[in-house]
């Protein structure tokens, strides 16, 4: 017997398809949907819990980090459980963590690499974006070691994209790029944002920040082209000397050029 999901009859649907991950026209099986449908989704599901409630393994990313000045640190939350609950906790650094920032120099870009809501999206893409970007971000005229361009590298542990606020105020960088794990959807639960801020310190606010979302290749944005339009903002902001959106209304182009500014996780 041959079931509505085995018809041979055309899916109208079908060219849709071909140009979203979104789930568009599935069919009915009965009062459901076709087995198959019911089970990606359910396994989407899953794997958008996974990324949220999973810990990033930050010792795992040290060795791509070999050159760079790198700290870790934690933010208030004292476990994944209150930084789901208190958005506020993750937005503050541990009290006892600030002297591991100590020894990073200041007066340039900072990265901070932070869990978010999708340790996935930290594991699979922080560092090949970190690879594309350090060159365009340095010229050719930062710190070199371990034979290449670096910059400081914070990994920060329940932290939402706020931290970053206090982590550059406190190492006084110029410049803080906090790639951060994005809220995970049923259609992709392993992107990362990268949040920019120029003159980071306590109390600002997310207007004043740039942000350029949804990277995760091959269905994502790409690095290469991520790293890009990143430099291009970092470059505007530190010769306008400021960020968010009145960087996008003073450059060239304007908003047609820029990404605007998405929300923070």
């Amino acid at each position: 017997m041959t079931g509505p999901e085995e018809s041979r009859s055309p899916d109208p649907w079908e060219p849709l398809r071909l140009h979203t991950p979104a789930r568009v026209g599935l069919g009915r099986t009965g009062h459901g949907l076709p087995v198959r449908h019911l089970l990606e989704f359910q396994a989407a599901h899953a794997q958008a819990r996974d990324a949220v409630h999973q810990a990033v393994d930050f010792a795992a990313l040290r060795p791509g980090l070999t050159g760079h000045p790198v700290a870790e640190v934690r933010s208030a939350a004292p476990d994944r459980a209150a930084y789901l609950r208190r958005p506020d906790l993750g937005r503050r650094l541990h009290r006892e963590d600030g002297p591991r920032l100590a020894g990073l120099p200041g007066g340039g870009t900072l990265v901070v690499i932070a869990d978010g809501l999708s340790a996935t999206a930290v594991r699979r893409h922080a560092l090949p974006l970190l690879d594309e970007l350090v060159p365009l971000l340095t010229g050719g005229s930062g710190e070199r070691g371990g034979g290449r361009e670096s910059v400081p590298v914070v990994l920060a542990s329940q932290a939402r994209v706020a931290l970053g606020d206090e982590i550059g105020e406190r190492v006084g960088a110029r410049l803080v790029l906090v790639l951060i794990g994005e809220r995970p959807g049923l259609s992709a639960a392993d992107s990362l944002g990268v949040y920019l801020t120029y003159a980071p310190r306590t109390g600002r606010r997310d207007a004043e920040r740039n942000c350029v979302s949804n990277i995760h290749p091959p269905a994502g944005l790409g690095y290469r082209a991520a790293a890009h339009t990143i430099a291009s903002l970092a470059e505007g902001a530190q010769r306008l000397g400021l960020s968010g959106v009145a960087l996008v209304g003073e450059e060239p182009g304007g908003p047609a050029a820029l990404p605007s500014p998405g929300p923070g996780p």
